[in-house]
């Protein structure tokens, strides 16, 4: 069995094909249990923890914090018996993976990150990554016989170099045998692994000291912290050449960052949503000062509980779903038809750190106030800390925006993908407003609605957003509705 194992990055949800390395939650040289989280990883659905799947030390990390690493690529090294001393190297092979242990790493079990699972495929953290394809080396081409080696009768030709140093080091023959002898050893030294424990190591990492660079005194060769610790003296007493201080430059006028991640994937489906699906948008203006009142009634009656102006939008939006049922529903491409969904897994649109997400309630319609409240409450938490899981991401069937919240009044918010309408809520504000033949001041705001005119038509799109203002107008239809 081998010491030194590798995770490699799983699929972390169906179909991604690449992850970046947000923070480690360790670095060489400690001591990790099984299913400890090692690493946060965010892809283009959400950020998650990857349990560590082997107990041991660490011994090495192979990407940095905000590397982006394809799926299947080795994340992290795990020294398994670090008490064991170093791996013998192998008589066959190469000696190179074989030394550390890497040329004979364990295949995780069934139901384990990585493990086979049913119909050819692997075992991810959610769902079943592609099947693994059969992969199948290309012929090597023959060798001409002009290209053959010249023989010497008296002379022999130097053993085989790997195909990666041919261009390094090439057969000498007669006069330079002696030569091509040593090149080639002093780069067969070169190349072979580094002997180390993850403490020896971590030692020199904190030093400064490239371990290639030292003449381990250990058994077989293994290099130990005396080891270090006599380098690192000898580079103290070395005097550090002068380097001129870097001339102040202007500050840059521009910023580029890479498009990847919760920003990508927005982009990509804000695209495929615009061109794909026919917006409508309209947009009324409503008194909500009863809506204002009852809010703060409530916040006495739900103590601990978060009441907001956008729970009532919430409460009004699925009591008019129940009046206009065809505003929460879908168009199905493949089999032409229009998918209605008697239950609302209500979206809420929610700016955090990592971009725009669109978390969603299962089940809305089916919460008390109370229950509600509860939900937008924990969903705008988590949201905003970035730690959103995957499931809460899909299967939504109505988004809400809240734009009043940076003081905006109104937009013409884009459709969540698969939904056919999107309702945005915008800043109340103190106006003058008409009430009982008199100009009062009122508590203000202005609905907005775009919807998918393919499957929600004019008349249709109107009466649910009459429908949401009239709920907020006068919150009494909220329990008269039903």
């Amino acid at each position: 069995m081998s010491r030194i194992l590798q995770f490699r990055l799983p699929d972390l949800g169906e179909g991604l094909t690449e992850g970046e390395i947000l923070r480690w939650l360790v670095e060489p040289g400690d001591e990790i249990a099984l299913n400890q989280p090692i690493v946060e990883v965010e892809t283009a659905k959400a950020a998650v923890e990857l349990p560590s799947p082997y107990a041991g030390v660490v011994a090495e990390v192979f990407h940095a914090a905000g590397e982006t690493v394809p799926v299947g690529s080795p994340i992290i090294s795990v020294e398994t018996e670090p008490l064991a001393g170093p791996a013998p190297m192998a008589s066959a092979g190469n000696p190179l993976f074989d030394a550390v242990g890497i040329g004979d790493r364990e295949t995780p079990g069934p139901g384990l990150i990585g493990g086979p699972a049913p119909g050819g495929r692997t075992s991810v953290l959610v769902g079943y990554g592609p099947k693994a394809p059969s992969v199948q080396r290309r012929p090597r081409k023959p060798v001409e016989p002009a290209e053959a080696p010249l023989q010497s009768p008296d002379l022999p030709i130097l053993p085989t170099i790997p195909d990666a140093l041919a261009t390094a080091v090439k057969p000498v023959r007669h006069g330079g045998l002696e030569m091509g002898r040593a090149l080639e050893a002093a780069v067969a030294a070169a190349s072979a692994p580094v002997l180390a424990k993850p403490p020896v190591r971590k030692l020199a990492k904190d030093l400064g000291i490239d371990l290639a660079s030292v003449r381990g005194t250990g058994d077989a060769g293994t290099i130990t912290r005396a080891d270090v610790r006599r380098v690192a003296q000898h580079a103290d007493v070395v005097p550090a050449p002068d380097v001129p201080a870097p001339e102040a430059s202007a500050p840059a006028r521009e910023e580029r960052h890479p498009v990847k991640g919760v920003r990508k994937l927005t982009a990509e489906a804000m695209v495929a949503s615009a061109f794909t699906a026919p917006h409508v948008t309209e947009f009324l203006t409503v008194d909500v000062t009863r809506s204002m009142r009852l809010v703060a009634k409530l916040r006495d009656e739900l103590p601990g509980v978060r009441v907001s102006p956008l729970l009532l939008v919430a409460r009004a939006l699925v009591a008019a779903i129940r009046r206009n049922p065809g505003v929460n529903a879908a168009w199905d491409s493949t089999a032409g038809e229009i998918v209605v969904k008697r239950y609302v897994n209500l979206g809420i649109a929610a700016a955090t750190p990592r971009g725009l997400m669109v978390p969603n309630i299962k089940d809305a319609d089916r919460m008390s106030l109370a229950e509600l409240a509860a939900a937008l409450t924990s969903l705008v938490t988590v949201a905003k800390e970035g730690r959103t899981p995957p499931a809460d991401l899909a299967g939504g069937t109505i988004t809400i925006t809240n734009v009043g919240v940076f003081g905006v009044d109104s937009g013409t918010p884009i459709l969540n993908p698969g939904e056919a309408a999107i309702l945005c809520f915008g800043a109340v504000r103190e106006r003058p407003w008409v009430h009982r033949g008199k100009v009062r001041p009122r508590q203000v705001t202005q609905l907005s609605v775009s919807f998918d005119h393919r499957l929600v038509d004019g008349e249709l799109g109107s009466k649910f957003l009459a429908d949401v203002g009239a709920a907020l107008e006068d919150p009494v239809r909220l329990i008269a509705w039903g």
